[in-house]
C-alpha cells in the first residue's frame, strides 16, 4: 500500500478531534474511518481493516497502550501511531516499548501527523514493519526527573524513546544545567542494559594526566604513585553504560585511545599488555560546539563522528520557558518529600519565573526553589520573594580575573574581624551589649545549617557529617535557632 489512498483508522474519544484529523488526512489523499471506542478499533483491526492506525492513548473503554501489544501480535506489520495529551517522557517510553510506530504529543502540527502517516505507510509497504518493540514495561516511576510539556521537550522524549532499547552511541549537547546526566541515566535505566552498572566520568573534573588511568585502569607500577592495580571506568561499566560528560575537555592522547576502543571494542589498562573486551554503551555529553573544536584541531574529527551517531540536543530553559511552572512544582514536591516545609508558589510568582532568562537553566531554577522552601516562612510564596531571590542572584559579583584576590579568598579570620568591626562601629564610643559571641555564632550557624540541609535535601545525618558534628548536636542547634525539622524521607 502506498501513502496515497491508504485507509487510516482514527480513534479518539473527542469527536471534534476525530473530525479535524479525518479532514486533514482526506486533504492529503488518504481515506479514513473513525471511532471513539477502543473496542471498535480492536474489531476493525481483527477484521483486517486499515493500513495504519492513529489512536489516542486514553479511550473511554481502555488504554490504547495496554491494547497495543495484542494488536501488534494480530497485525505485526500494521503501523500504529499513538497520540497523547499526557506529555511525559514515560508516555513516549511506554509507546515505544509497546511497539508504536511513532508518538505524537498533543497538540501537534497536522502536517507532522500527515508526514508521519505517509512514512508509516511507506515503511509498511516496504516490509519494514512498525517501529519500537521490546519487552513489556515494568512498573514505571512517573517521578522520573525529566519534566516538561513544551514542544521542545516532546521532541526530546520521542528521540529518547527510540534510543532506549538500542546500543547506539548517543551525543547529548546542551548548556550547563539543562540535565544532560538525567537524560543519560534515563536512557540507561529504561533500556536493555538497566540491570548493569551506570558509570559517569566528568572529563573537566579529572586532571588531564590521570584521564587515561580513570578510563582504562592501570597496573601496579605503571606510573609514579601507582602502588596497586586499579580498575578503570570501562571495567566498572562492563555490560552497562559509560557516561562521558564534558567530552570536549578530553586531552588529545586520551582521544586517540578512546577512538581505538570504539573501533575495536577492547581496551588495555595503562601499563598492561593484555587487551580486555569492552562491552559498554557510550553516552557522551558536552556544552561545547564539538564541530567548531574539530575545525580548530582541538578535537579529533574521526572520534567526533564515532560519538555523534545519535545526536540529542537538550534545549535551554529559556527555549521552553512554559515548562518553568511544572518544574517549580516538581522541585517543591521533592523538597517537601525530603523534609523541607511544604510550600506552593502563587500564580504571580509562577509568572515571574516565566519572565526570567535562567542563564543557569534548570539547575538554577532548582536551587532557587530549594532556597525559597528552606528560607521563606510563608506557605504561599509570592512574586516578591521570587523577585528578591532573583535580584540577589543578579547582584552576585562576577568571577574575578585569574590571580585576583577577592573577599572570599581572604582568611576567614579577616572576614570575621571586618564583621565585628561593624558591630563596634554601630555603637560609637559605647561597647555592644553582653552576649556578642552568641549573636555572632547564631548569625553564622543559621545560614550554614539551612544551606547544608538544603544541599542534602533535608538529610540530617548527611548534613551532620558535612558540618562535622553528631546528629543530636545538629538537632539541638536547629531547635535553638528555630530551624524547621528536615527529616529525610524513609
Amino acid at each position: 500500500m502506498t501513502a496515497e489512498g491508504g485507509l487510516i483508522l482514527v480513534a479518539d474519544d473527542d469527536k471534534a478531534i476525530r473530525t479535524v484529523l479525518c479532514q486533514a488526512l482526506a486533504r492529503a489523499g488518504l481515506r479514513t474511518r473513525a471511532t471513539g471506542a477502543a473496542a471498535t478499533l480492536w474489531r476493525w483491526v481483527e477484521e483486517g481493516e486499515g493500513d495504519a492506525v492513529v489512536t489516542d492513548v486514553m479511550m473511554p473503554d481502555g488504554d490504547a497502550l495496554d491494547m497495543l501489544p495484542a494488536l501488534k501480535r494480530r497485525r505485526p506489520n500494521l503501523p500504529i501511531i499513538v497520540m497523547s495529551a499526557q506529555n511525559t517522557v514515560m508516555t513516549a517510553i511506554r509507546a515505544a516499548e509497546a511497539g508504536a510506530f511513532d508518538y505524537l504529543a498533543k497538540p501537534f502540527d497536522l502536517q507532522d501527523l500527515i508526514s508521519c502517516v505517509r512514512k508509516a505507510l511507506a515503511d509498511a509497504a516496504g516490509g519494514a514493519g512498525a517501529g519500537g518493540g521490546g519487552e513489556s514495561a515494568e512498573s514505571r516511576d512517573e517521578s522520573l526527573p525529566l519534566v516538561g510539556r513544551s514542544p521542545a521537550m516532546q521532541e526530546v522524549y520521542r528521540l529518547m524513546a527510540r534510543l532506549m532499547n538500542t546500543d547506539l552511541t548517543v551525543m547529548i549537547q546542551g548548556e550547563s544545567g539543562t540535565g544532560k546526566e538525567l537524560v543519560a541515566r534515563a536512557l540507561h535505566d529504561y533500556g536493555r542494559r538497566k540491570g548493569a552498572p551506570f558509570v559517569a566520568l566528568n572529563m573537566a573534573a579529572i586532571p588531564r594526566d590521570l584521564i587515561e588511568s580513570e578510563l582504562f585502569g592501570h597496573e601496579r607500577g605503571a606510573f609514579t604513585g601507582a602502588v596497586a592495580r586499579a580498575e578503570g571506568k570501562f571495567a566498572q561499566a562492563q555490560g552497562g553504560t559509560l557516561f562521558l560528560d564534558e567530552i570536549g575537555d578530553m586531552p588529545a592522547e586520551a582521544q586517540t585511545r578512546l577512538l581505538r576502543v570504539l573501533q575495536e571494542s577492547e581496551f588495555t589498562p595503562v601499563g598492561g599488555r593484555t587487551a580486555r573486551k569492552a562491552d559498554v554503551r557510550i553516552i557522551a555529553a558536552t556544552h561545547q560546539d564539538l564541530r567548531a573544536l574539530t575545525r580548530e584541531g582541538a578535537f579529533r574529527s574521526d572520534l567526533y563522528y564515532r560519538l555523534n551517531v545519535a545526536p540529542l540536543r537538550l534545549p535551554p530553559l529559556r527555549e521552553r520557558i512554559e515548562d518553568a511552572p511544572d518544574l517549580a512544582r516538581a522541585f517543591l514536591r521533592r523538597a517537601a518529600a525530603d523534609g523541607l516545609p511544604r510550600k506552593i508558589l502563587s500564580p504571580e510568582a509562577m509568572e515571574r519565573l516565566k519572565g526570567y532568562a535562567w542563564p543557569g537553566n534548570v539547575r538554577e531554577l532548582e536551587n532557587l526553589i530549594l532556597r525559597l522552601a528552606a528560607l521563606h516562612p510563608e506557605e504561599i510564596i509570592g512574586a516578591s520573594a521570587v523577585e528578591a531571590e532573583l535580584a540577589a542572584g543578579a547582584d552576585a559579583p562576577a568571577p574575578p580575573p585569574a590571580g585576583a584576590r577577592t573577599e572570599a579568598s581572604k582568611p576567614l579570620s579577616a572576614l570575621v574581624e571586618a564583621h565585628l568591626a561593624q558591630y563596634f562601629a554601630l555603637h560609637g564610643d559605647a561597647l555592644p551589649p553582653p552576649g556578642l559571641q552568641a549573636r555572632i555564632l547564631a548569625e553564622v550557624d543559621f545560614p550554614l545549617i539551612v544551606m547544608t540541609l538544603a544541599a542534602t535535601r533535608g538529610n540530617q545525618i548527611r548534613a551532620a557529617e558535612i558540618l562535622g558534628v553528631n546528629r543530636n548536636t545538629l538537632r539541638k542547634r536547629m531547635r535553638e535557632l528555630d530551624i524547621p525539622a528536615a527529616r529525610r524521607k524513609k
